[in-house]
């Protein structure tokens, strides 16, 4: 059998120990024609055999002599919350208890994976239910085989503007399963040339063999929408989203999709940004947008996503008080409770855009009466490129715990996003994904972990990001205990340093323009993009307060209050909402400029200690994944030294306050 030319991931599971015996499968409430059942024992038979050396009886077949009988039960119990489970062992086998198809298969997972993280298989207890309904990747792939913010290879959905279906994708949907993803989006936001078309007969076969695909898998397919459809597919003049022919058009366009493509989930739209066509072309709200598309589809099912990254992107640099992270707000705030039920607001988890360090999007919790959803990156866009080692569950954890003030006890991002708060069942998490069609699926192996952590936090909000590092070092290298710890660190660890290498307590955005790798202090400082850090001879930071651009005050009264005083506003934020003096002393004693210095000084340093920690394991990683990764520590390193010693000299040289510590700055 001809060897893959890509790896499984954390599926690849080692040899955890001899197993106990010879295993059958009873199935109680459900059947193996059933697809989605079929493969969750697939997926038991391949890794019971990996991990214990032990088979699965064929049906109607004997056991072995000699050979303990274990039994693997799959029961039907209704009182198990939707797409959840309950795995208890014992001596006679494992019990898997699920009210539908998608807890069976999540179930058989989680053995797995309790098995591979060092328990037996009669040892394994689990009672699980998903915290989001909605747990999504968003590819931002382009069908000329291209990935926009792609840092692993190209497409391995597209290619030439042809759909590629073959063994990887059947592999990328077991490794979505296997982490609780229950929806996927194929296609860019910024809808273009053939995607446009995707909603039409040159492309609806084969989009049809995908959703069936993704569907055995228990997820459903959904594609990134064309708002200008209308005229660049369509006959019309106008996408005005009030116009009856409008409507009309879209009303058949969605009645053929649906006829072609009967396991579509529904459609995310970018619209009014970034020069993308929407509503406010015609003088209508995002809500007469959306609920148009949402009103056409509803008869199918199907949901409308609908994306708040809405701002000024022609904004004037002299201007100090129109402010790019005030957009969301201003432009979603006063419709809530205007949308229609199946439509979903997909809200970025800062007001700015995806940085390393940014306060929580006050539109989430401030939408009280709106389906929400959060959406983060794990392309490593603004974080390090999948070169740089950058581990985002801790960032996400934040995100996720960050009290709004919204509802008192239901106050959390993770409660609003669950739909808690409000009680809802369309909400829910989203994460631009980081693969490409690269052998190891995500460029830098490392940074499969933030692939991997993504879909086990948005399944289970309560796991800690250490927890989530710990699994995935298990399942995808089985180290031992001390070298485990090691890798651990150096996860726990990578976010903090490329913070302390690049962005100076949250001000962000000092990257070079375009590609947005490595430092270029002033490259957006002049431009029209609205990411401005106002460094001066006094000082650095926005004045985001009641005095400055009044970003602060979209917040509920408590967190208001606590951004809208330096003296309150965490340290960490506080050249996001505040300009500070250089002789400003923090907490530490420090005073701001000699933070700067420090911090970029350590964190190059603490890059080189990465490095050496990784060198370190070099006997217990397999070889290419040692060799991969090294290369990409070179790289960081490099990247590295260039942050600290620009961002210095900058600072330097704007302020002309000598580093205390007398260090080199250029």
């Amino acid at each position: 059998m001809e060897t893959k030319k890509w790896t499984q991931l954390w599926l690849d599971y080692k040899k955890a120990y001899d197993g106990e015996g010879i295993w059958k499968i009873v199935l109680n409430g459900f059947t193996d024609s059933q697809v989605v059942v079929a493969n969750a024992l697939y997926e038991f038979r391949r890794g019971i055999k990996a991990l214990t050396g032990e088979s699965v009886l064929e049906a109607g077949k004997d056991e072995e002599q000699g050979k303990k009988l274990l039994t693997l039960t799959i029961s039907n119990n209704d009182s198990v919350s939707k797409e959840g489970y309950h795995i208890q062992g014992s001596d006679e086998g494992i019990l898997v208890e699920a009210s539908d198809e998608r807890g069976v298969l999540y179930g058989v997972f989680a053995i797995l994976r309790q098995i591979a993280c060092g328990k037996s298989a009669l040892e394994v207890s689990e009672a699980s239910s998903p915290s989001n309904p909605l747990r999504m990747m968003n590819h931002w792939d382009n069908m000329d085989g291209s990935i926009e913010r792609g840092y692993s290879g190209e497409s391995f959905f597209f290619e030439k503007d042809e759909i590629i279906i073959n063994d990887r994708t059947r592999d990328y949907a077991r490794f979505m399963a296997s982490i609780g993803i229950n929806g996927v989006v194929i296609n860019n936001v910024n809808v273009k040339a053939a995607a446009s078309y995707l909603i039409t007969d040159r492309y609806y076969d084969q989009v049809a063999r995908l959703s069936e695909i993704f569907n055995d898998y228990g997820i459903s397919l959904y594609l990134s929408l064309n708002f200008a459809s209308p005229i660049e597919i369509g006959d019309l003049d106008t996408c005005d989203p009030l116009d009856k022919k409008v409507i009309s058009w879209w009303k058949d366009k969605m009645k053929e999709i649906y006829e072609r493509l009967p396991l579509l989930g529904g459609f995310l739209v970018k619209a009014d940004s970034e020069g993308r066509p929407g509503p406010f072309t015609y003088g209508r709200t995002q809500a007469d947008g959306a609920n148009m598309l949402a009103d056409v589809i509803k008869p199918y099912g199907g949901i409308i996503i609908w994306r708040c990254f809405v701002y000024n992107c022609t904004q004037d640099w002299r201007d100090t008080k129109t402010d790019r992270a005030r957009a969301g707000y201003d432009y979603f705030k006063d419709l809530d409770g205007a949308y229609h039920d199946n439509v979903i607001l997909q809200i970025k988890n800062g007001p700015m855009d995806f940085q390393i360090r940014e306060p929580v999007s006050p539109l989430l919790g401030g939408l009280q009466h709106t389906n929400q959803m959060l959406e983060v990156q794990i392309a490593q866009e603004y974080t390090g490129h999948q070169i740089d080692l950058c581990y985002l569950i801790p960032l996400f954890k934040e995100v996720l715990d960050f009290h709004t003030h919204c509802c008192e006890g239901k106050d959390t991002v993770a409660d609003v996003v669950s739909g808690r708060t409000m009680g809802n069942s369309l909400a829910g998490m989203a994460a631009v994904i980081n693969t490409g069609n690269d052998a190891n699926w995500t460029g830098n192996d490392l940074a499969a972990a933030n692939l991997y952590g993504f879909g086990r936090l948005s399944f289970d909000t309560d796991l800690s990001a250490e927890e989530i590092a710990k699994e995935w070092i298990a399942l995808t290298y089985k180290l031992p205990e001390k070298e485990a710890g090691v890798l651990c660190s150096m996860l726990l660890r990578s976010r903090e340093i490329y913070e302390k290498y690049t962005s100076p307590l949250g001000i962000g955005w000092m990257v070079t323009p375009g590609d947005h790798y490595g430092p270029s202090i002033d490259g957006y400082e002049y431009s029209r993009w609205g990411t401005y850090h106002r460094a001066d001879h006094l000082g650095i930071g926005v004045d985001r307060t009641d005095k400055g651009t009044g970003y602060a005050q979209q917040y509920y009264e408590e967190n208001a209050v606590m951004y809208n005083d330096p003296e309150k506003c965490p340290e960490e934020l506080l050249l996001f909402f505040h300009h500070i003096p250089y002789t400003w002393k923090l907490k530490t004693g420090k005073t701001l400029i000699q933070h700067i210095y420090d911090s970029h000084f350590e964190g190059e340093e603490q890059a080189r200690g990465l490095a050496a920690d990784w060198e370190s394991l070099k006997d217990v990683i397999p070889a290419v994944s040692f060799d991969r990764v090294k290369e990409r520590f070179e790289r960081q390193l490099y990247n590295a030294r260039e942050w600290r010693d620009q961002v210095n000299s900058y600072f330097y040289r704007k302020s002309g306050i000598a580093d205390e510590k007398g260090r080199t700055i250029y």
